[in-house]
C-alpha cells in the first residue's frame, strides 16, 4: 500500500487517482506533497509538466523534500516548447517538443520507470502529471483519452501511484465524465476546504 499523510489514507498499488478542482485550489502543491512523501520514505517520483518547465518544478519540490541522489525525475514538455533548443536530457530531466507529443511524453516515463524500477530495483513509483487541462487544450478528448489509456496501464503494471490533476471548470461534464471512467480514485480540492478523496477500493 501507498501511505498518503497528506490525504490521510493507504492507496493501494498500481492505482490512477485524479485531482480535480477550481484553479488556485492546490491541486499541483497537494500532489507535490504526495510524491515528496514518497521519496521521504525511499520511493520513486516522476513528474509530467505541461504548465512548468522542469527546473521550476524541481525547485517547489526541493521546498518539501531534497532530491539529490535520490529517485526523482521530470518529464519536460514546455521548454523546448518555448524556444529553449539546446536543452538535452539528463538522468533527472527528459524532454519533449511540446505537451502534443504524447507519444514520446509515454516513451520518456517509461524510460523513468523503467531506470527507477528494473534497474534500481525501486519498487514504488509515485507519478504527478500537471496537467491535464493542457493536454486537452492542445489535441481532442479522444487522443487524450487514448493516451492515458496506455499511461494509467503502465503505472497499473508497475504497481505505481498516478495522480493527474485538471482544472474541473475548464472542461464540460461529457469530458470530465469521459475522463472519469479511466481512474480508481477522485480527489476534489476547493478553496474554503480540505481535500476530499474517493477511492474505488474505499
Amino acid at each position: 500500500m501507498y501511505e498518503v499523510e497528506s490525504l490521510g489514507t493507504e492507496i493501494d498499488p498500481g492505482s490512477n487517482v485524479l485531482v480535480t478542482g477550481p484553479p488556485l485550489s492546490g491541486k499541483r502543491e497537494l500532489a507535490l506533497d504526495v510524491l515528496a512523501e514518497g521519496t521521504r520514505n525511499g520511493e520513486g517520483s516522476i513528474m509530467v509538466t505541461t504548465k512548468d518547465s522542469a527546473d521550476r518544478l524541481l525547485s517547489q519540490f526541493e521546498k518539501r523534500e531534497p532530491y539529490e541522489g535520490r529517485p526523482v525525475a521530470v518529464v519536460d514538455t514546455v521548454t523546448r516548447q518555448q524556444g529553449v533548443g539546446d536543452v538535452r536530457d539528463s538522468d533527472r530531466i527528459k524532454y519533449t517538443s511540446s505537451p502534443v507529443d504524447m507519444t514520446g511524453i509515454g516513451i520518456k516515463l517509461s524510460e523513468f520507470l523503467e531506470a527507477f524500477y528494473k534497474d534500481r530495483g525501486i519498487r514504488k513509483n509515485r507519478v504527478m502529471v500537471h496537467s491535464l487541462s493542457t493536454l486537452l487544450m492542445y489535441s481532442d478528448l479522444q487522443t487524450v483519452f487514448r493516451f492515458l489509456h496506455v499511461f494509467t496501464g503502465r503505472i497499473q503494471s508497475v504497481d505505481g501511484l498516478g495522480l493527474y490533476c485538471i482544472d474541473s471548470t475548464a472542461h464540460d461534464d461529457q469530458t470530465m465524465n469521459t475522463l472519469k471512467q479511466l481512474f480508481d480514485g477522485i480527489v476534489e480540492t476547493s478553496e474554503e476546504a480540505e481535500p476530499t478523496v474517493r477511492l474505488a477500493n474505499a
